[in-house]
């Protein structure tokens, strides 16, 4: 798997005794799965957001199923307040993929359903944070992924 611009940790992977595919161990879904590019950059995140932003693991969801119109699609990530809220969106994409305005507006998208005020988006190699500026009702990057008690303060 490529060098990522994140923190590493122990990464516990293993062979599928079943069906040989290389798996990675998912600390909030708490099983195997399947090791893509992209799961890659969502477990190395991850564990970034717990391990040195301060985010409690027991509110950040993977694979969180939402409701965009009659569609469902998955948001890659959710980080949840104290109350169940949801309060970001993190949506991964594999090193070799640019984080273009197709991205943006997927992420974008996802918001129509949770109505969260931050938005990130990574590759693994660049990140990207945005958040709602209300007062203004536009969209604001940021120059760093804010940390937890940040994140619940607004």
């Amino acid at each position: 798997m490529d060098i990522l611009n994140l923190p590493t940790f122990d990464v516990r992977t293993r062979q599928n005794p079943k069906n040989s595919q290389q798996e990675i161990w998912d600390t909030q879904r708490r099983r195997w799965v399947k090791l893509t590019p992209e799961e890659w950059v969502r477990q190395h995140f991850v564990h970034f957001l717990i391990e040195v932003m301060g985010y409690p693991s027991g509110r950040i969801g993977n694979e969180v199923c939402i409701r965009v119109g009659q569609l469902e699609r998955r948001c890659d990530s959710v980080v949840f307040g104290d109350e169940g809220e949801a309060l970001m969106i993190v949506e991964y994409k594999a090193t070799s993929v640019r984080l273009t305005q197709d991205v943006f507006d997927q992420v974008s998208r996802y918001n129509i359903a949770l109505q969260v005020d931050w938005l990130v988006v990574s590759n693994g190699i660049q990140h990207y944070c945005c958040h709602l500026n209300r007062e203004a009702n536009r969209w604001e990057f940021l120059p760093e992924i804010p940390s937890y008690p940040v994140l619940t303060q607004r």
